[in-house]
């Protein structure tokens, strides 16, 4: 049963100012949004996020990337290069727990509202700064988006194939890790000021955020001179792993563990290959990879995808198997339909969207898409005049001169 202190999710009693603009830091609120936390979204007037319009839509019609990153916000518009604007993010401040930012360092301190300014105004501040290269150091001011953190980081040069130039994810993971690394640095801090009373900045790099992804990557540099190169679908020595084809298809096999392989070489009518010296541990499998995954894939070429999924979905037989899925297949998995991984959400534009959930699931205090990505502006009067308790007359004033 949800605790109902809890209802919105474990961080609602919790308020965080979104400055930032489009992936890195709005995807860090997304994630502190998902599980609860009031987000109040800060605008330029009349232009927005770019996320607005970021997207696989046609020119003029609505964003389909703009409704999963700025779900569960309230947003508002505040001009932060004028003084009356920055006076009142200063106001808010006082009634926040973080501020969220991902702009170029040294931003927020040319407009007087670097990390002394708003602690001045509030101690227990938590400062969340997103950034290509962090706030420190001799690229700290270079412009950094997630591709350049990616390519620093490692990451970059060791995706693809290793017949062609270094690939990308096909997604935006540079910024994603530094969202997600901010948002531990941000719960981390909360719970320091819990024992304190104290805020304090969290500084996440892309670059840093993946280079913390890489496994051993230096080390095995360090200390055996080893280089990392793109190998494909199989990671090096980790055998079988691997893509292999079916009679219809693909499907994805990882049987890299002594005791599965077992299973393995049983589903495949051959047991005696668990005990054969050339496949019977990790580091002979490893050394004959080519030769074995052309051996497995002999073997699921004589089957369908169905067949070979079925038969290694058997207690004797059981490995770790599956297809590799696309949007389509994700909606239509019974799997992800028990576990509510996609959401139906209304939305004012589409009628309905389906988007990913929510995760982690907490059992007692879970988070949710409560509501749609707002307009431009939508809770102006919400926050000033409700949060703030701006008077009618100073209100208007601030929208005739577009501070808001």
């Amino acid at each position: 049963m949800t605790d109902p202190a809890f209802k919105n999710g474990p961080l609602s009693d919790l308020r965080v100012l979104e400055l930032g603009t489009l992936l890195a830091g709005p995807f860090c609120g997304q994630l502190l949004g998902d599980l609860g936390a009031e987000i109040i979204k800060i605008e330029p007037p009349g232009q927005g996020d770019p996320m607005r319009v970021w997207g696989r839509q046609q020119e003029g019609e609505p964003s389909l990337w703009w409704p999963v990153v700025a779900r569960n916000k309230k947003a508002i518009t505040l001009d932060l290069r004028q003084p009356d604007g920055q006076a009142l993010l200063k106001s808010l401040v006082a009634k926040a727990d973080f501020v969220l930012e991902n702009f170029r360092p040294g931003t927020l301190e040319k407009w007087g509202l670097g990390w002394e300014e708003l602690s001045a105004v509030n101690p227990r501040l938590i400062l969340i700064r997103v950034s290509g290269f962090g706030q420190t150091g001799p690229r700290a001011r270079d412009p950094g988006f997630g591709a350049i953190g990616e390519a620093m980081g490692g990451l970059r040069y060791v995706v693809g194939d290793p017949a062609t130039p270094p690939s990308r994810m096909g997604i935006s993971i540079g910024d994603s890790l530094a969202a997600t690394f901010a948002s531990l640095g941000a719960l981390s801090a909360l719970h320091y000021r819990e024992r304190t009373g104290r805020g304090q900045v969290v500084d996440s790099a892309i670059y840093e955020a993946v280079l913390a992804m890489m496994e051993s990557l230096i080390t095995d540099f360090d200390q055996r001179g080893f280089i990392r190169e793109r190998t494909g679908a199989i990671l090096p020595n980790v055998a079988p792993s691997n893509v292999y084809p079916t009679r219809d298809g693909l499907v994805l096999i990882a049987a890299n563990q002594d005791t599965v392989f077992a299973r393995l070489a049983l589903a495949m009518g051959e047991p005696g290959l668990a005990k054969d010296p050339d496949y019977a541990t990790h580091h002979a499998r490893g050394a004959r990879q080519a030769e074995l995954d052309a051996r497995v894939g002999r073997w699921t070429r004589s089957m369908s995808t169905h067949e070979v999924l079925a038969l290694l979905a058997r207690p004797e037989t059981a490995v770790p198997s599956g297809l590799i899925y696309r949007a389509p297949e994700m909606l239509e998995d019974p799997h992800f339909k028990a576990r509510e991984a996609i959401v139906t959400t209304p939305h004012p534009e589409f009628g309905e969207l389906r988007m990913q959930n929510v995760a982690p699931k907490l059992s007692e205090s879970p988070g949710g898409v409560r509501s749609p990505a707002p307009a431009l502006g939508q809770h102006n009067d919400e926050v000033y005049q409700g949060l703030l308790a701006l008077g009618a007359e100073r209100y208007a004033a601030l929208k005739a001169a577009r501070v808001i």
